[in-house]
């Protein structure tokens, strides 16, 4: 079962998050600070990293940042009471994967920590189930069964990005960015215009996938049952 760090000064918090994820069969390691939670990962292997922002030394925001520089796969979720947009959009930008406000609800986060840890399984092992097709990263390949299926090399990227998380919301900017650089000087039409070559490629599968628009956002992909 996974290994999970949790770091937070507050023992109250720990002590919560911890009853919950041991109760699913969690293992879990406690840190008060970012120095402690760095020592813990290495230490114990840790598969994913709980933290929050606001602790003495080395706060969440350093954490982060080192985190992500040392261990680019290791999952990360923040918790913190700052709640603002610009917090949560901070958080992002040094490399979470996730971010939950206090007060949480604790089965809420035990879900999410699972998806996480989904999410990572499938991006390490390089390929991905959709229905009847199979998305090998490694060979930039679709399959149907057998049969190969040719897919320019951003459609590939594009379904493959929206695959790794299913039910996650990408917006055109997020994965004009991550798809095609931030050097690109085209606009976000071009993400439309991918993602409309994509639905009729793969209209055969709409009963095991499907790409929807989330209004004035973006897109994300559904699996089907």
């Amino acid at each position: 079962m996974a290994h999970i760090v949790v770091a937070d000064d507050d023992e109250h918090i720990c002590e919560l998050i911890g009853v919950y994820l041991e109760s699913e069969g969690f293992e879990v390691t406690y840190a008060e600070d970012g120095a402690a939670a760095l020592a813990a990962v290495k230490s114990v292997q840790a598969d994913l990293v709980i933290l929050d922002i606001m602790m003495p030394g080395m706060d969440g925001w350093q954490l982060c940042s080192a985190l992500r520089a040392e261990y680019p796969d290791l999952p990360l979720m923040m918790i913190s009471a700052k709640g603002e947009p610009a917090h949560k959009v901070k958080g992002f930008r040094l490399g979470t994967d996730d971010y939950m406000t206090k007060p949480f609800d604790a089965l809420e986060l035990v879900m999410r920590v699972k998806a996480l840890l989904k999410r990572y399984r499938i991006t390490s092992t390089q390929t991905i189930r959709l229905g009847k097709l199979l998305l090998n990263r490694q060979a930039y390949k679709v399959f149907r069964g057998d049969e190969p299926l040719a897919l320019p090399l951003k459609e590939f990227e594009l379904l493959y990005k929206l695959a790794s998380y299913p039910g996650q919301i990408f917006t055109r900017g997020q994965l004009i960015e991550q798809i095609w650089g931030l050097g690109y000087d085209g606009d976000d039409r071009t993400v439309d215009v991918h993602i409309k070559r994509l639905r009729e490629r793969f209209a055969s599968d709409a009963d095991q996938f499907r790409i929807e628009t989330v209004r004035g956002i973006g897109y994300r992909l559904e699996v089907n049952g």
